[in-house]
C-alpha cells in the first residue's frame, strides 16, 4: 500500500487529502473495488497536447495499479465555456464542434490509457435531465460568496470586465458531474482548485463521500508565459509529425528545460538531477533541449523518428537548408502571398499571415517579403518558408 501511494503521490503539485486517499486505497483493496478517477477532457479542440498528457499519464498510473479512468467530456459544459484562469468570456460551443472533437480525442486517448479500464462519459447525461426544478435544487447548494472566491471573476470584477451568470454555473455543474459518476479522486491542473473543491462539496450535500482531488503542475507553453493550452496557440500536440514536434520543443526558453525534462519527458529523478548539474555548469542549453526533444519524440513515435526529426532541424534551423518533404501549392498568377498562405494552412489565420508578413518572417528563395499585399507571379518552383518551421514548394498554377 505505501509503494502504490507512494507512486501515485509522485510529481502531485497538492492532494487534498492524503490521508484520504491512504483510506480510499486500503478501502478499494480490501472491498476488491476499484477506485473511480475521474478527468475532465476540455473539449474546445480535437487535439490532445503535452501539458494535458501530464493528468492522463497519472491516470494511467492508477489504472496500472487496476482503478478505472473516468473521462468527462464536457459537452454540457462547453456549451458555458470554462472561465478558469481567462481574462474575458469563453467562447462557448455546440454540440456539433464537441461531438467532433471527441472523435479525434478518443484516437489520442488511448495511445496514453488503458482502454479496458477507461469509461468514458458526456455530462450531457445527468445534466441535461435535471430540468429547471433539478437546476434551482443544484443551485441551492452553493453561494454566489463561495463562487466568487475564484481569483478569475474577482480580478474582472475588480477591472469592471463583465462576468456573466453563464460563467458562475460553469463550476456547479462541472462538480456535479462527480456526484453523478461517483467519483472517489478527481485529477486536474492546480488552475481547476476551485473546480475540483466544488465537486468534493457538492458530493456531501448529496450524502457521498468526498473524492479525494490531485493537482498536477501545470506545464509552460512554447513561449513561457502562459500555460499550454490550445486557447493560446502555444502547445505541442502528441500527434504532431516528429519534426514538428522537434522544432517546436527546441523553442521553448531556457528557463523551462528542467520543466519540460520532468513534464513533457518524464524523467525520473536521476535524470532531473543530472539535467540540474549541466545546467549550473554552463553546458549549453541547445544540447539539453535537443536530449529532451529526442526523448519526447521517441515517447510518442519512435527512436527512428527522432534521430530523422534531429537530423532534420540540424539541416533546415543549423545549417539553413530545406526539408526533404515539403507540401507543393500550384499558385495561379495575381495571387496575394496572405492568401496563398492562409488557404493552406501555413498559418492558423489571415491575421497571423500578415503579422509574420510584416515582422519579416516571410521568405521566397531566401528573400524576405514585408509587404501584405505582395502579388505572386511564378514562373519556376520556388520555396516559400514561413516563420521558423513551414515550407511549401510554389509551382506555377
Amino acid at each position: 500500500m505505501a509503494e502504490e501511494l507512494a507512486k501515485l503521490m509522485r510529481g502531485v503539485q497538492e492532494c487534498v487529502t492524503e490521508e484520504e486517499l491512504r483510506a480510499k486505497l486500503d478501502a478499494a483493496q480490501k472491498d476488491a473495488r476499484p477506485l473511480r478517477v475521474k478527468l475532465g477532457i476540455d473539449a474546445t479542440g480535437p487535439e490532445i497536447h503535452l501539458g494535458f498528457a501530464v493528468p492522463l499519464r497519472k491516470l494511467r498510473e492508477f489504472q496500472d495499479e487496476g482503478h478505472t479512468a473516468v473521462l468527462i467530456v464536457g459537452d454540457f459544459t462547453a456549451m458555458i465555456g470554462d472561465p478558469s484562469g481567462q481574462s474575458k468570456t469563453r467562447p462557448q460551443l455546440t454540440r456539433e464542434e464537441v461531438e467532433a472533437n471527441v472523435v479525434r480525442y478518443e484516437q489520442q486517448l488511448y495511445r496514453i490509457l488503458d482502454p479496458k479500464r477507461t469509461e468514458i462519459r458526456y455530462n450531457s447525461e445527468w445534466s441535461e435531465a435535471l430540468g429547471t426544478r433539478g437546476v434551482l435544487e443544484l443551485l441551492g447548494k452553493y453561494t454566489v460568496s463561495q463562487i466568487l472566491q475564484r481569483e478569475d471573476f474577482s480580478k474582472r470584477l475588480d477591472a469592471g470586465d463583465p462576468v456573466f451568470l453563464h460563467e458562475l454555473l460553469y463550476p456547479i455543474f462541472q462538480g456535479y458531474d462527480s456526484v453523478a459518476v461517483e467519483a472517489d479522486v478527481e485529477l486536474g491542473g492546480y488552475d481547476q482548485r476551485l473546480n475540483l473543491i466544488v465537486g468534493r462539496e457538492l458530493q456531501r450535500s448529496f450524502g457521498q463521500p468526498p473524492q479525494v482531488i490531485m493537482m498536477m503542475p501545470l506545464l509552460e507553453g512554447l513561449s513561457g508565459t502562459l500555460k499550454m493550452s490550445k486557447s493560446y496557440n502555444n502547445y505541442v500536440g502528441i500527434e504532431e509529425p516528429p519534426s514538428e514536434m522537434f522544432g517546436k520543443l527546441m523553442s521553448i526558453p531556457d528557463r523551462l528545460i528542467e520543466q519540460y525534462f520532468d513534464l513533457a519527458a518524464c524523467a525520473d529523478e536521476a535524470k532531473l538531477e543530472e539535467v540540474r548539474k549541466r545546467l549550473a555548469s554552463g553546458e549549453n542549453p541547445r544540447d539539453l533541449k535537443a536530449e529532451m526533444a529526442r526523448m519526447v519524440v521517441v515517447r510518442y513515435h519512435s527512436e527512428d523518428a527522432a534521430h530523422d526529426a534531429e537530423a532534420e532541424f540540424n539541416k533546415v534551423f543549423a545549417k539553413g537548408g530545406v526539408p526533404d518533404e515539403i507540401p507543393e501549392i500550384a499558385v495561379a498568377s495575381g495571387s496575394k502571398l496572405v492568401d496563398v498562405i492562409t488557404a493552406n494552412n501555413l498559418t492558423s489565420s489571415k491575421g497571423e499571415a500578415r503579422r509574420l508578413i510584416q515582422q519579416g518572417a516571410v521568405s521566397i528563395e531566401g528573400d524576405k517579403i514585408t509587404d501584405i499585399d505582395h502579388v505572386l507571379s511564378i514562373a519556376s518552383p520556388v520555396v516559400l518558408k514561413v516563420g521558423k518551421r513551414r515550407f511549401a514548394r510554389l509551382l506555377p498554377g
